[in-house]
């Protein structure tokens, strides 16, 4: 069953090639419809902010292709150590609508529709520029987390057709990109305090971009182009309410516990293991940025909390050595307190409240334990 499906899709495939091959200089007719699509929020980590394409459906002519930017190979060589570098190669595909649509009805997402209301010379351009794009080194591109995505990419095609920069963002300008990230992992606890500590300064910079797929469909719909509006009233083609699996691990309660057993413990080789996390912890945040070319992930403040020196408390701890163990603990007192001070109007703060509070207790009982005590005359 399997392999007769495999050829069924290898065959539509070779069709669908061949179709767009042919079609490079084929003019649409006045029938032709292009649209944009937004596809709903997925549970795996690269679906869970949605997903653009560009479908271009036009009966005369027998086309119903639907054209996206999102498309990676976990095959490429050095998958993982390119993704993290940030020069993973992402490119441009095309697929039969009803293939796409299948795709998003097994994984139980939305499709939501907005056709472009464009003239027929624009819509020829477009389509043009796509089909070209699809057989050139044009459709690959140095995949970034904020600048260069699915949807961005679309909107700098669409922008390209339109001749000028006529989709912009509308709406929550004033707010940053952390802001508008944090929301969206709801339900993933772990991603969402994973991604809220390893990210740097540039996502707290004011969201000025388009770049998750609902902010380009919410942009669309408040966007004119020669005096009338961009884009029709949004169609639903899908529907689904997305599922967040449960998960008896994955939450904020296991997070809480683990905290709560390392105040409450009192025991210095869990007080050790605890700050020797935070270190190493905080020494891949050093070495991520900067290896990696993603500035997200540069100009990390949350080192002050997961800070590599926490080895070197550790070490003069271990060597007995009270008076630098206790320096060192009241250097990292200082650092947990300006962090915290810088951190009050982050959208993370309360997610990592919890472990300022915690690594607050640790570094107090070690500087307590060390301290050097006076002797008293009498």
């Amino acid at each position: 069953m399997k392999n007769v499906i495999l050829k069924k899709t290898l065959f539509s495939l070779l069709l669908l090639l061949s179709f767009i091959g042919f079609s490079q200089n084929l003019p649409l007719s006045k029938d032709a419809k292009i649209s944009i699509l937004t596809c709903g929020l997925g549970n795996e980590s690269y679906s869970f902010f949605g997903h653009t394409a560009i479908r271009i459906a036009d009966p005369a002519n027998n086309i119903d292709v639907v054209y996206n930017y999102g498309t990676f190979d976990f095959r490429t060589p050095n998958f993982v150590a390119k993704f993290t570098k940030g020069d993973l190669q992402y490119y441009a595909t095309a697929a039969a609508f009803g293939d796409f649509a299948n795709e998003y009805t097994a994984e139980k997402r939305s499709i939501f529709e907005q056709e472009l209301l464009i003239p027929q010379e624009l819509k020829q351009k477009l389509f043009d520029k796509l089909n070209k794009t699809i057989f050139s080194e044009e459709r690959f591109y140095t995949y970034k987390f904020i600048d260069k995505n699915c949807t961005s990419m679309v909107v700098d095609v669409v922008n390209s057709a339109l001749n000028g920069n006529i989709i912009t963002k509308k709406g929550d300008t004033d707010i940053t990109y952390r802001s508008i990230l944090f929301p969206y992992f709801n339900g993933h606890f772990y991603e969402q305090l994973g991604t809220s500590i390893i990210f740097g300064t540039k996502v707290d910079q004011l969201g000025t971009k388009i770049f998750l797929p609902f902010e380009l469909k919410n942009s669309l719909e408040k966007t004119t182009f020669q005096n009338h509006p961009l884009v029709s009233q949004s169609k639903t083609l899908l529907s689904f309410e997305k599922e967040t699996p449960k998960s008896w691990w994955n939450n904020i309660y296991t997070y809480l516990i683990i905290l709560a057993f390392v105040i409450l413990a009192h025991n210095k080789i869990v007080d050790k293991i605890y700050l020797l996390i935070l270190s190493l912890i905080g020494i891949f945040f050093v070495a991520i940025g900067f290896y990696s070319l993603h500035q997200e992930l540069a100009m990390n403040y949350n080192v002050l909390l997961f800070s590599p020196l926490l080895l070197i408390l550790i070490f003069f701890s271990v060597a007995q050595n009270k008076r630098w163990t206790y320096r060192f603990a009241v250097l990292h007192l200082i650092f947990l307190i300006v962090y915290t001070i810088f951190l009050i109007n982050k959208a993370h703060f309360f997610i990592v409240l919890p472990m300022i509070i915690t690594s607050g207790f640790v570094l107090v009982r070690v500087a307590i334990r060390n301290k050097k005590r006076i002797p008293i005359i009498i």
